[in-house]
C-alpha cells in the first residue's frame, strides 16, 4: 500500500465543500502551489498538499528551526467574520489538546492579507479506512492503534470536547507507528453555544452543507436525530470503528440509508452478524456496549480502550485459563469426595491442571498440597502396589545388613571351641544352624521374595541352643533382643511384631520349660544369694571363659549398635527425603495465606508434620 503523504484525510478538489484543517492538511499533493498572497515570515512555502472549500494545506518548511511543516490557510479572498471564527476556532480546538494520537498546532497567525493561518506537524502515513481494507493487515495492528484513539478521545472529553465525527478515514497511522486523529472541525466544546454551520457527509465521505453534525454511519442515534450530543457520542462512533475493525466491513452504510438504520433497530453483535470470524468474546461485548442505543448504557472511551488493551495483553488467554482451571478444581474436588480410593489419581490430576492453568489460585495450590502431604484414609491399587515395591527394595537393603550382622554368630563359634566342648553334638547343632542363618540371610539378600520361615526357625533354634552355654540369663536376652529387632526391621514382618516377639521368646521359654521338666540339664540355679551359671555344651575353663564373655558381651554391643545406626540412617534419610520434597513443593505452589510461609521467611527449617 502506497502511503499517503502527510496523511490528514483525503486529498480534496477546489469544488468540494468545506472541510475542516485536518481534512485537508494532507492527503496525496495535487500539484504545484498556486500563487501565494502571502508569505509567512519564517517559511518557505511548498507544494499544495490539499483543498477545500473554505482552505488549503500546503506544504512548508520552516527556516527557525529546519523542519517540514504543513501550513492551514484560507485559500478564500474575502471570507465573513463566521467563517474567520470557524477557522479560527478549529485551530484553537486542536491546539488545546496535547496528546500524541492529536497533531499538534504549532503556531496561528495572519498572513499579509490579514487572513488567519495556522502550522501543524507534517503527517506521513495511511489512513485507518486504507488499513481495515487491507486483509493483509493484522487486527492486532488495528486493535492497538483503536485502544491509543481511544485515549485522545477521552483526553478530549476530559477538556470538554466532543469531536462527533470520528471514523475510520479521521484516524491516520504514521509510517513509525505513530497513530493521529484527524478532523476537529466540527468538535463540540460543551458548555458553549455552537458557533459553527451544520455539516453533512456525503455518500463519498466529504463535508458539505446539510442538516447534520456528523458521518452518517458512525453518528450516534442521539446525533442522528439532531439532539445535542455529549461524549457518549463519540462512544458511539468508537464502537462504530470497533464493528468495522473485526469484521472488515462498516456497520452502517452510508448516505441516508445509514441514518435510517441507526435509528430504526438495536445493532447487531459483530459474532452474530459474522459468526465464522471468530470474534473474540470481550471484543464482541465491548463493541455491542459501545453501541448501545441510550447514551447512558455506553462506557467511557478509556473503559473502551483498556479493555481492548486487556485483551491484547493477554487478559483473554489469563481468563480462559481461569475459568479452565475453575472447572478442572470442580472434577478434582468431585473426584476426592466420592470416596472411591481409585479416582484419587484422577483428582491429584485434574489439581495439577488446574494450577498449571492458574498458577496463582489458591485453592488449586491448598488442594494439590493436601493431596500430596496427606495420606488417604484407603489408598488406591495402584498406590499399594506402588508402596509395596519401595518396601521390597527397602527389605533387599536391609537383609543385606541382616546378612552382616548374623555373620557375627560364625565369628563367635572358634571359641566355643577353644573353651572345651563336654557336649559335640550339640555344637555341631549350633555350627549348622549359624550357618543356616548366614546362608539363609545372604540368599534372602539376593531375592525379592524371601523365605521369612526358614530364617525365624533357624534363629530360634540358635538362641535354644544358646541357652545351654550360660545359661538363659547371660548373653542369650541380648541376641535375642538383636535378632528381634532385626526381624521387625523386616517390611513384611512389621506389621507382626507379636508373632515375631512371641516365637523369639520361645527360644528361652522352651528351654526353661524343659529344664524345669528334667529333659534338659539345668544350667542356673539359686545358692543363697548367688546366681549359679553352669553350661550343658562347654567345659568353662576359667581363662577362655571370661575372655569368652567379654568379647561376646561387647561384641553384641557393637553389632547391635551398628545395626540400629543403619535402620535410624535409613529412617532419617526417608524422613529428610520426604521433608525436602514437601520443601521444593511448597516453593512451587503460591501462599495459600497470602504470605510467605515462616520457613521461607526467617529461613529456619521446618519441623513437624506440613500443614495444609
Amino acid at each position: 500500500m502506497k502511503p499517503t503523504d502527510t496523511g490528514h484525510g483525503p486529498t480534496l478538489s477546489p469544488s468540494q465543500a468545506p472541510t475542516s484543517p485536518d481534512d485537508t492538511a494532507g492527503g496525496t499533493a495535487t500539484g504545484p502551489a498556486a500563487p501565494m498572497a502571502f508569505a509567512p515570515a519564517g517559511y518557505d512555502v511548498g507544494e499544495l498538499l490539499g483543498r477545500g472549500g473554505m482552505g488549503e494545506v500546503v506544504l512548508a518548511r520552516d527556516r527557525r528551526i529546519g523542519r517540514d511543516v504543513a501550513i492551514k490557510r484560507m485559500n478564500m479572498t474575502a471570507p465573513t467574520d463566521s467563517l474567520i471564527a470557524r477557522f479560527l476556532r478549529e485551530a484553537r480546538i486542536q491546539a488545546r489538546l496535547e496528546h500524541p494520537a492529536i497533531v499538534p498546532v504549532h503556531e496561528l497567525g495572519y498572513d499579509a492579507d490579514g487572513l488567519p493561518f495556522f502550522t501543524m506537524k507534517r503527517l506521513a502515513g495511511v489512513t485507518l479506512h486504507e488499513l481495515i481494507a487491507d486483509p493483509a493487515v493484522p487486527v492486532q495492528r488495528l486493535l492497538r492503534a483503536f485502544a491509543e484513539i481511544c485515549l485522545a478521545i477521552e483526553l478530549a472529553h476530559s477538556r470538554g470536547i466532543v469531536h462527533r465525527d470520528l471514523k475510520p478515514s479521521n484516524v491516520m497511522l504514521g509510517d513509525f507507528g505513530e497513530v493521529y486523529v484527524l478532523d476537529w472541525g466540527v468538535a463540540r466544546v460543551l458548555g458553549t453555544a455552537e458557533d459553527v454551520g451544520e455539516d453533512i457527509t456525503t455518500l463519498e465521505g466529504q463535508t458539505e452543507v446539510g442538516a447534520l453534525l456528523g458521518t452518517p454511519g458512525y453518528m450516534a442515534p442521539e446525533q442522528a436525530r439532531g439532539e445535542p450530543v455529549g461524549p457518549a457520542a463519540d462512544v458511539y462512533a468508537l464502537g462504530a470503528v470497533l464493528f468495522e475493525i473485526l469484521l472488515r466491513e462498516p456497520l452502517h452504510p452510508r448516505g441516508t440509508a445509514g441514518i435510517a438504520m441507526t435509528l430504526a433497530a438495536p445493532t447487531l453483535a459483530p459474532s452474530a452478524r459474522r459468526p465464522d470470524r471468530g470474534i473474540a468474546p470481550e471484543l464482541d461485548h465491548a463493541c455491542v456496549q459501545a453501541l448501545a442505543a441510550n447514551a447512558s448504557d455506553r462506557p467511557r472511551a478509556r473503559d473502551l480502550g483498556d479493555r481492548v488493551q486487556r485483551y491484547l495483553d493477554g487478559d483473554r488467554d489469563l481468563e480462559r485459563r481461569r475459568d479452565l482451571a475453575a472447572t478442572q478444581l470442580a472434577s478434582a474436588r468431585e473426584a476426592l469426595d466420592s470416596g472411591d480410593p481409585t479416582r484419587r489419581g484422577d483428582a491429584m490430576q485434574a489439581a495439577g491442571r488446574a494450577l498449571a492453568l492458574d498458577p496463582d489460585s489458591r485453592d488449586a495450590a491448598t488442594l494439590v498440597s493436601a493431596l500430596i502431604l496427606e495420606p488417604p484414609r484407603e489408598l488406591p491399587l495402584a498406590l499399594q502396589q506402588k508402596l509395596h515395591q519401595t518396601e521390597v527394595d527397602l527389605m533387599v537393603r536391609q537383609r543385606k545388613l541382616s546378612a552382616i550382622a548374623m555373620s557375627g554368630y560364625v565369628a563367635f563359634l572358634p571359641l566355643l571351641a577353644w573353651m572345651g566342648v563336654k557336649n559335640w553334638p550339640l555344637l555341631l547343632v549350633a555350627y549348622a544352624l549359624s550357618i543356616v542363618v548366614v546362608l539363609t540371610a545372604i540368599v534372602n539378600a539376593r531375592r525379592r521374595r524371601p523365605d521369612i520361615g526358614i530364617a525365624l526357625v533357624a534363629h530360634v533354634g540358635m538362641m535354644m541352643v544358646f541357652t545351654q552355654l550360660f545359661g538363659p540369663f547371660v548373653l542369650v536376652p541380648g541376641l535375642v533382643a538383636v535378632v528381634t529387632i532385626t526381624l521387625l526391621a523386616l517390611p513384611m514382618l512389621i506389621n507382626r511384631p507379636w508373632f515375631v516377639i512371641g516365637a523369639m521368646s520361645s527360644s528361652i521359654a522352651i528351654p526353661l520349660a524343659l529344664e524345669s521338666a528334667g529333659v534338659l540339664e539345668a544350667t542356673w540355679g539359686f545358692e543363697g544369694d548367688l546366681l549359679i551359671v553352669r553350661s550343658g555344651l562347654l567345659e568353662l575353663a576359667p581363662t577362655p571363659a571370661s575372655i569368652f564373655l567379654i568379647v561376646a558381651t561387647f561384641g553384641l554391643i557393637v553389632v547391635g549398635g551398628l545395626f540400629a545406626r543403619s535402620l535410624a540412617l535409613a529412617r532419617r534419610d526417608a524422613a529428610r527425603k520426604v521433608e525436602i520434597q514437601a520443601w521444593h513443593l511448597e516453593q512451587l505452589l503460591p501462599s495459600r495465606a497470602g504470605t510467605p510461609s515462616r520457613a521461607r521467611e526467617t529461613g529456619t527449617p521446618r519441623t513437624g508434620t506440613v500443614s495444609t
